[in-house]
């Protein structure tokens, strides 16, 4: 059955405020489960299932998919949806308050495959790239535009602090786009999917330290380097400086040329 014709016969109305544009297109579904990567064997765990299309997708491919869900007014559209599965499970829980050390004690090692709600976006890829240790790797539908910046190279205007926080944990390439006319109800951006693999980012001994010198190159963009460490580091602009000579960074570099490899050298001698 159609899900617009399940949705109605549920009445369910679509709530703004989060987000809810749901994808229909089996080919694209389709997609992108095989783009993600996942297999047979594998655990999902899946953020935002909407009206269980990709939920049913996923769970067709995989061992295990894990849900979350904050609507609980979709309850009765899922359990049409997911009708006859035995290997979903939906869990009406915001996955942004969910204990990650809590949860993955409890879990094996998993994949996370979404099509993200637009106002979580970053919060959640942060949360996964930070706090995860048993996701083995990510694949989600974003905005373009966010999509465009997380993959972004260094010297690009898209580049930015998401983009080297992203770098520390995984490389990312956008792996499909998505016009807006394949959701309902049709949003006013287009999509894309985006791959992280997890296990080939930037090594460094301090995740801290390297967060803490991100966000400082990136405190405010049309200043300088210098400017913007003596600023967040409370450095005489001397010694400053100093630490970017002893980096071999530019001492009229701006945050958004350095690479993350660069950030990582940085992070250390700060």
């Amino acid at each position: 059955m159609e899900i617009k014709t399940i949705l109605a016969e549920c009445g369910f109305g679509f709530k703004k405020q989060l987000g809810q544009n749901f994808i229909t297109d089996k080919n694209l579904l389709a997609s992108i489960v095989t783009a993600s990567g996942v297999g047979e064997n594998d655990e999902v765990v899946e953020i935002g299932c909407g009206a269980g299309t990709l939920t049913r997708a996923l769970a067709e491919r995989v061992k295990k998919v894990t849900a979350f869900e904050v609507d609980k007014t979709l309850q009765p559209v899922l359990e049409r949806t997911l009708a006859g599965l035995d290997n979903a499970e939906v869990v009406f829980r915001d996955f942004l308050k969910v204990d990650l050390k809590e949860f993955e004690e409890k879990s094996g090692e998993y994949f996370v495959v979404a099509n993200l709600p637009y106002y979580v976006t970053t919060p959640l890829i942060m949360k996964l790239i930070e706090d995860a240790e048993k996701c083995k790797g990510l694949s989600v539908m974003v905005q373009e535009e966010v999509a465009e910046r997380l993959c972004a190279k260094a010297g690009t205007p898209e580049y930015g602090a998401i983009t080297a926080m992203v770098a520390l944990r995984a490389e990312c390439a956008i792996v499909k786009r998505v016009p807006r006319t394949l959701f309902y109800p049709r949003p006013n951006v287009d999509s894309a999917v985006v791959k992280f693999t997890f296990g080939s980012g930037v090594g460094v001994k301090d995740k801290a330290a390297y967060k803490k010198a991100v966000h400082a190159a990136f405190s405010s963009r049309r200043k300088t380097l210098v400017n913007n460490l003596m600023n967040s580091y409370g450095l005489p602009r001397a010694r400053a400086e100093e630490i970017l000579t002893d980096c071999g960074i530019d001492l009229k570099a701006r945050g958004e040329t350095l690479t993350p490899k660069q950030f990582a050298i940085l992070s250390e001698k700060l």
